[in-house]
């Protein structure tokens, strides 16, 4: 249907179509000379401007060669803070998309641009980015072993088993790699913990009912490990986070018979957890469904004890 009304439109309709999506000569102008003040970091240049209304109309407006950016994702592009944070004082809208439906706060996550990350989250970005991203602010942080920027994220309520955006009749076992999957593979360790502690899923790192009914074998966080060859701290992690040592397949092949992380599963399976750090696991799962992690310091109980629930010592 599309294609019968692209194919009798003249070259005439079509380039009308695009002039009209195209900003006014004027405006265009406008926002290049905001983005030009934001590149090179000059503040009070970019203070000049946004005090004259014809600037301020477009704040929001894109420009540039390749992708065409907003003065905001410029800004968080370049980690110009003090220009970013004029700008939000100015009203810009602080999810807005570029062509790949990455948010300013995506930009600044993937420059490792920390100041303008918490300015962003301060100021009401969504901590998961945009839906139709593939990728995400966690899974980024978590790739580039960014303790920091993910901890900011996180404290903002960003999702720990965020998945990347894959349809699901395209999903099997190899989809379900969260950013539990890639801290452990890139080896940040780091990451790994704190993801745990904000309460990810230790076994798929996944929540979706959709793709983990299209799993066909075992390919758990804990599995993954073990293939890698990940440090033993890892596979402890998960194992003091409730992980199931019983979904595994257990790797048998002799020249690993007396692998470190083998043998914990191993040991494990043999000796239960103990009744407090069972508590403590019913405990955080129950706050983690509530997604109340953060109240654990608000509970009745004696300092001790909200340390052992936060895994502090």
């Amino acid at each position: 249907m599309m294609l019968d009304i692209f194919s009798k439109m003249s070259l005439m309709d079509i380039t009308k179509i695009f002039s009209l999506l195209r900003p006014k000569e004027d405006e265009e102008d406008n926002c290049q000379q905001l983005n030009k003040a934001v590149a090179e970091d000059d503040d009070k240049h970019l203070a000049d401007l946004l005090s004259q209304e014809q600037y301020r109309k477009c704040i929001n407006s894109r420009s540039g060669w390749g992708i065409p950016s907003t003065p905001l994702k410029t800004a968080a592009a370049h980690g110009h803070l003090r220009c970013l944070e004029l700008l939000l004082a100015y009203g810009a809208e602080v999810d807005t998309l570029d062509v790949k439906a990455q948010t300013p706060l995506f930009t600044a996550v993937s420059g490792k641009h920390l100041g303008c990350v918490s300015a962003l989250l301060k100021a009401g970005a969504d901590p998961n980015g945009s839906q139709y991203n593939n990728c995400s602010p966690v899974l980024t942080a978590a790739r580039e072993g960014d303790v920091d920027i993910l901890k900011e994220l996180l404290y903002y309520g960003a999702e720990t088993d965020v998945q990347a955006k894959i349809p699901v009749w395209a999903s099997n076992a190899t989809t379900c790699r969260g950013p539990l999957y890639i801290a452990a593979i890139y080896g940040h360790l780091e990451c790994f913990k704190l993801l745990l502690l904000y309460g990810a899923d230790p076994d798929y790192n996944c929540k979706d009912k959709k793709i983990l009914a299209r799993i066909k074998q075992s390919n758990t966080v804990l599995d993954t490990c073990l293939k890698y060859r990940c440090q033993s701290e890892y596979i402890k992690l998960l194992i003091d986070f409730g992980a199931d040592v019983y979904i595994p397949m257990v790797i048998t092949d002799k020249i690993r018979e007396q692998d470190e992380g083998i043998m914990l599963v191993l040991r494990e399976r043999v000796f239960p957890k103990t009744l407090m750090s069972q508590i403590r696991l019913a405990i955080r799962k129950y706050l983690s469904t509530a997604q109340k992690l953060d109240m654990i310091d608000l509970l009745d109980l004696p300092q001790m004890l909200k340390n052992y629930l936060k895994y502090t010592t």
